[in-house]
């Protein structure tokens, strides 16, 4: 749903993954690799850790916008993770990994977004590109889930 102009929000429900929810959700804990298997992440440091908070120091880039900033990633094992900013660019940055459990056996993952940016210039092209933006980081995330897993499970 869109706001006019101002905040673009998104949600993708990926595949039934044969995975535990505690194999996906390391790849999605796995934060300092994004910039290995999705290609919007440029960079991504974690530079303090607080039992289950993380800060995060990363590069995103959308098309040929770079927006760097930090975020806290909040770790709920085995089932949620959840990424939140204020830092510029951002006025408001959420970004929630879901996963649950699908009987018999495996999970789905899901991933939802909320960005609103300070600039109201880049923010028209910031909702243009977060929808296939957030489809491909699904894709590319469930990639790496069968690349790390599906060979043990073989």
């Amino acid at each position: 749903m869109t706001v006019p102009g101002l905040r673009y929000a998104v949600e993708k429900a990926g595949a039934l993954l044969p995975f535990s929810c505690e194999q996906v959700f390391d790849v999605a804990a796995d934060i300092e690799r994004y910039p290995q298997f999705l290609k919007w992440w440029i960079s991504a440091k974690i530079r303090r850790r607080e039992l289950n908070v993380w800060y995060v120091e990363q590069i995103m880039g959308l098309g040929p916008i770079r927006l760097p900033f930090t975020s806290k990633a909040v770790l709920q094992r085995p089932h949620r993770i959840d990424v939140t900013s204020s830092d510029p660019p951002f006025r408001k940055y959420d970004l929630t990994w879901n996963i649950a459990s699908c009987a018999p056996a495996g999970c789905r993952v899901s991933v939802a977004a909320e960005f609103e940016l300070e600039s109201a210039l880049l923010q028209p092209i910031v909702n243009r590109l977060l929808p296939p933006a957030i489809d491909d980081i699904v894709e590319s995330f469930e990639a790496r889930a069968h690349s790390l897993y599906a060979a043990a499970k073989g």
